[in-house]
């Protein structure tokens, strides 16, 4: 039966040994988690916010994170967060170009 479950871990839940060692591996999927979370938060909604009201969102994110990392063991959560993550990079280096060619010319 293990072999089962294994076969049918995400990527990085097979990274972190969930099925090994479920309490180191859940809390490091969890941190991956919320770090691309965050990271995609900031490069596609994200405003400027006053301190506290940025709190709460970011509390509020590390709340939904929780569920999300117990997804991720079986579905690919992360794997599309890291996906979501390199689209905003390329369309932010490539908003930024863009604007920096419309500044010289």
């Amino acid at each position: 039966m293990n072999a089962n479950v294994n076969e049918r871990l995400q990527f990085f839940a097979k990274l972190y040994n969930v099925d090994q060692n479920p309490e180191v591996g859940m809390w490091l999927l969890y941190l991956t988690v919320l770090a691309l979370s965050i990271v995609v938060f900031k490069l596609g909604f994200s405003r400027r916010l006053p301190l506290l009201k940025a709190a709460v969102v970011y509390i509020f994110l590390a709340l939904g994170c929780t569920v999300l990392s117990f997804f991720a063991v079986f579905l690919p959560i992360t794997e599309g967060l890291v996906i979501a993550a390199i689209i905003l990079i390329v369309y932010k280096i490539r908003l930024y170009q863009s604007k920096k060619e419309e500044q010289q010319g």
